[in-house]
């Protein structure tokens, strides 16, 4: 399958064999256009925008205008940035202070937006030339990075396939008598065999959620060692990395019986994931697709069962911006990347949750996971 041929050493590899060159400007001029604000340098230095502007993911920082882009590199990331990064002026300088001290030496005279809302850092930037023009705005490059272009949606589209692929062995692996913990081993070691890599939730501290019984009727819970017993219902939301890029989607599956109030739980939530879906369009408000989903979710009985927002951005993290809640008037924009994923959770019971990765179309909404929605119910 795609995501074996293709690891995430070799991304600008694998991009170059579906975007020629000569149409794959690089991010430090795509960034410079898509981010108001930093038309005239910008300073990044937490790792997933140092990837994003110059295909580096490691320490350093990079400092880019319309001109150029600069990275500097510690001393033992030297090999690795000649290596990954695209499009770069390579500078070497000792860990810590001396990064930023190079940093303030290549932004002598210049008016800089940077990433990093660090108290520490900001101040030995402050503290290292008080008269530098440097000002922090995290939020700038969260809207650059809000629309994908081909490449990024590739990879987030691998991504999904993989997921997809993971899914797959969920079925055959779930049973009577198997520990949440065992499950998410499996699906780890065989989503690093496809050549994904794990990409953790902020809020819990396993990299996967796989809630079973009553465990599933807490969003965030926790991977444990409880057993799946016959007439669970099982929430496995899982989250991986290809060439850096994330998706994210989540099934919920019956084991061995699922009772008449499972079955009408189930067919809320995924009625409920399809008209957010259908209403995933360019120019539609974030709102407007959480109050789609909610208000169904709602008229069916079960509003206050639905106890998060319907979903959010993806790419480089987990959860970005845009955010699918209320109220939210942002507008969606073609080729957002975005999760749609209504659930309801009866404490003490079970919950069910359903996400998809989404590309927001023209018109229509791309849905880059393609398992199916039926409720299955494992034997």
């Amino acid at each position: 399958m795609l995501i074996r041929q293709y690891t995430a050493q070799y991304y600008h590899k694998s991009i170059d064999q579906i975007v020629p060159n000569n149409e794959r400007s690089s991010k430090k001029n795509s960034t410079n256009c898509r981010l108001e604000g930093i038309r005239r340098s910008c300073c990044v230095s937490t790792r997933k925008c140092v990837f994003y502007l110059t295909n580096f993911w490691g320490e350093g920082i990079a400092l880019c205008n319309n001109d150029k882009a600069i990275l500097i590199v510690p001393k033992l990331e030297v090999p690795r940035a000649q290596l990954e990064s695209v499009d770069c002026e390579l500078i070497t300088s000792d860990r810590g202070a001396n990064l930023i001290n190079a940093f303030l030496n290549e932004a002598k005279g210049k008016v800089i937006c940077g990433d990093n809302a660090d108290y520490l850092t900001v101040q030995a930037i402050q503290n290292g030339n008080p008269d530098c023009n440097f000002t922090v705005n995290p939020d700038t490059y969260f809207e650059g990075r809000m629309v994908k272009d081909e490449a990024e949606v590739y990879a987030i589209s691998s991504a999904a396939k993989s997921l997809d692929a993971l899914y797959e062995i969920c079925v055959d692996e779930i049973k009577v008598g198997l520990e949440e913990r065992s499950l998410q081993a499996k699906l780890m070691f065989e989503a690093a065999q496809m050549g994904a890599n794990i990409a953790c939730h902020k809020f819990t501290l396993n990299p996967l959620i796989i809630a079973s019984g009553p465990h599933g009727a807490l969003p965030h819970a926790q991977v444990t060692d409880r057993r799946f017993a016959n007439g669970d219902m099982i929430v496995v939301d899982l989250t991986f990395r290809y060439a850096s890029y994330i998706a994210d989607a989540t099934r919920t599956f019956a084991l061995g019986r699922a009772t008449s109030e499972m079955r009408e739980v189930y067919s809320i939530t995924e009625q409920a994931q399809q008209v957010g879906i259908d209403c995933a369009i360019e120019n539609s408000s974030c709102e407007q697709v959480d109050q789609a989903c909610r208000n169904l979710v709602s008229s069916s009985g079960y509003g206050n069962q639905f106890i998060h927002s319907t979903g959010h951005g993806i790419g480089l993290e987990v959860h970005e911006p845009p955010w699918l809640k209320t109220p939210n008037q942002q507008v969606l924009r073609k080729n957002m990347a975005i999760s749609v994923e209504p659930g309801i959770y009866l404490h003490g019971k079970f919950g069910v949750r359903i996400e998809d990765s989404i590309i927001v179309g023209e018109g229509h909404a791309r849905n880059l996971n393609t398992f199916t929605k039926d409720l299955l119910v494992i034997e």
